[in-house]
C-alpha cells in the first residue's frame, strides 16, 4: 500500500531516470500522482498502484502530530 504522501515530498524510485537521477518531487495528488524529476525537470503521471511498485523511499521527514491536551 502507498504511504501517505504530501505535495513537494521528495521520493526515491527503484529505477534510474534516463537523465541519471533517482529523485522525484510530488507535484499532484489524486487518483494519479504527478511527479517531477529533480535531475531534468521532466513531469510524469503514475497511478497510485504503479507508484507503490516503483517507490523505494520517501526522503521527506514529516513531523507526527501529537494529540496532547494543553495543561
Amino acid at each position: 500500500m502507498l504511504p501517505d504522501l504530501q505535495l513537494n515530498d521528495h521520493l526515491q524510485l527503484r529505477k534510474q531516470h534516463p537523465c541519471g537521477s533517482y529523485e522525484w518531487a510530488v507535484t499532484r495528488l489524486g487518483a494519479d500522482i504527478g511527479l517531477e524529476c529533480k535531475g531534468c525537470g521532466r513531469r510524469v503521471m503514475l497511478t497510485r498502484r504503479e507508484l507503490a511498485k516503483r517507490l523505494k523511499a520517501n526522503l521527506t521527514h514529516h513531523e507526527e502530530k501529537q494529540n496532547e491536551k494543553p495543561s
